[in-house]
């Protein structure tokens, strides 16, 4: 076990779900995007740090029927597991890291709300856009929401790299072409208020 999955394993075995920090009762800007990328239920979905997130049960909701959930930490995947019951069935779980993550097909829609920001190292963030281009098929759609220029320099003690649209849209290249971009103010259960921008791009 590497120490990214020790470290996460242990924040999500400390803690109830909605005591995390980025927990949201209602993913609503995620899946605002994603209903307003066109984005049919019979889509092929990935959501990347998916771990405990309840947007997996908003997807369900909403009909989707293709959906992996790929995080680091076993333990957070548990959690959804355990909260969706007889419905987990209903979705594919990967335990693994993105950045040494090996697609297994084609997606239309990439989701990650949870982990970019957290790659400082410029081989782990090249690593993870080989993984989306692998993933992603042309025409496809990706969601991504990261820590905003004016939001934590830190989240559960690690380190993360701050973004504006424009210089997320230049990580991703010429591979991407930006769709839209949205400022969102995350509350925290602490009450604290937490600056993210949600960009989506399509797969040229």
């Amino acid at each position: 076990m590497s120490e990214r999955e020790d470290h996460w394993n242990a924040v999500y075995g400390a803690r109830a779900e909605a005591a995390l920090t980025w927990f949201e009762d209602a993913p609503e800007m995620s899946i605002d995007l994603i209903r307003s990328a066109g984005v049919t239920a019979d889509a092929r979905v990935i959501d990347v740090g998916g771990g405990a997130s309840r947007l997996v049960d908003a997807l369900l909701d909403d009909g989707f029927s293709q959906i992996t959930v790929l995080d680091l930490s076993a333990q957070a995947l548990r959690v959804s597991q355990e909260r969706l019951g007889k419905r987990a069935g209903r979705v594919h779980w990967v335990a693994g890291d993105i950045t040494l993550w090996l697609p297994d097909g084609a997606y239309d829609l990439w989701h990650d709300r949870a982990v970019f920001h957290f790659l400082t190292d410029p081989e782990d963030r090249a690593a993870y856009l080989r993984a989306l281009r692998q993933a992603l098929r042309p025409g496809g759609v990706a969601v991504i929401g990261t820590f905003a220029l004016d939001g934590p320099e830190t989240c559960s003690g690690l380190p993360v790299v701050r973004y504006a649209p424009e210089t997320l849209a230049q990580v991703f290249g010429d591979g991407f072409e930006p769709v839209s971009s949205r400022a969102h103010r995350h509350r925290t259960p602490m009450g604290r208020m937490q600056s993210f921008v949600f960009c989506t791009f399509r797969r040229r």
